[in-house]
């Protein structure tokens, strides 16, 4: 697991596999049981109920697909989550007052992850900083903090448009 996929996951935006989605291959041989039985591996996980809309309720979900309602993305599914909001509440109960919204640096150690030089750069090179902005760990700084924020909001998180310019 990468650092961005650890930054989304302690903010409650990733760890749902694709493989908890994927429907069973109709000739498999999984889940073949009588018509009037009600078997364990069908019944609603909570991240399935999290997950998935029922046929025929609201509009349609992205990735949506098949009568069952199965979720199938090419990354994690998971419902839309207030960045700020989310970061300001774990601020409050932050023993450090951290400026998470501009400091890449307090931004992961409000996540609990180890912010050090060494750690940003490996995320830097993660998500393709450029090597011109590496040499400096003040760009790189800017540059990480901006592209986390973008990429959060890539990956489903709300971000107001200030936090990734």
């Amino acid at each position: 697991m990468g650092l961005f996929d650890t930054i989304k996951e302690k903010l409650g935006m990733g760890g749902v596999s694709n493989e908890a989605h994927k429907p069973a291959a109709p000739d498999s041989g999984t889940n073949q049981h009588a018509t009037d039985t009600v078997v364990d591996s069908e019944r609603p996980t909570t991240a399935n109920n999290a997950t998935t809309t029922p046929p025929g309720v609201g509009g349609t979900a992205t990735g949506m697909t098949g009568a069952a309602g199965t979720v199938s993305t090419a990354g994690a599914t998971t419902s839309a989550v207030d960045v700020p909001a989310k970061l300001d509440g774990m601020a409050a109960n932050h023993p450090e007052q951290l400026n998470w919204r501009t400091s890449i640096v307090d931004l992961l150690k409000l996540l609990g992850l180890d912010s050090s030089l060494e750690s940003r750069k490996e995320l830097a090179t993660e998500l393709g900083c450029p090597q011109d902005k590496m040499a400096d760990s003040a760009q790189m700084n800017t540059w990480l903090h901006r592209t986390v924020m973008h990429k959060l909001a890539e990956h489903g998180g709300t971000v107001p448009p200030e936090l990734r310019t």
